[in-house]
């Protein structure tokens, strides 16, 4: 069965934010000639690492809104250079949209279980850019 992750993502204003430093990360290991691999360094590695392999990916959750979701490639756990044990989540470039969804703050990533995850976002007129208290107001409505 596919489990996800969800984390929120310090620093980054919205989904082309956390794009922009995506593609910057990736560019730079590609100038020191690294291997082009995109990853999130975590404390904790995940015990269910088989599910979430199984299909699973990583919702990000930004300004208090889950916004998007990457894939889950691969679970690397490891001993930094201070001895510290930790986890690198490697995820898929492509980073898909999901509907909005309001998340209250927690530390760490948390596993979301599929039948709680946002739906991706599949057409045109869902796209992310409408203005976040017009974008607000219109689900209060009920109308998105």
């Amino acid at each position: 069965m596919t489990l996800h992750l969800i984390k929120l993502c310090v620093g980054a204003d919205d989904v082309e934010d956390l794009q922009n430093w995506q593609n910057a990360r990736l560019a730079e290991k590609r100038k020191r000639k690294e291997k082009p691999v995109l990853a999130h360094v975590t404390r904790m590695v995940p015990t269910r690492a088989a599910e979430i392999l199984d299909g699973g990916s990583l919702y990000w959750v930004m300004k208090g809104i889950i916004r998007c979701r990457q894939r889950i490639v691969d679970i690397e756990p490891f001993v930094d250079g201070e001895g510290i044990k930790r986890c690198r989540l490697v995820l898929d470039p492509e980073i898909v949209l999901v509907r909005r969804r309001e998340r209250r703050p927690f530390q760490g990533w948390r596993y979301l279980d599929p039948k709680d995850a946002p739906e991706d976002v599949k057409g045109v007129d869902e796209v992310d850019d409408m203005p976040e208290d017009m974008r607000r107001e219109l689900e209060e409505l009920g109308l998105l």
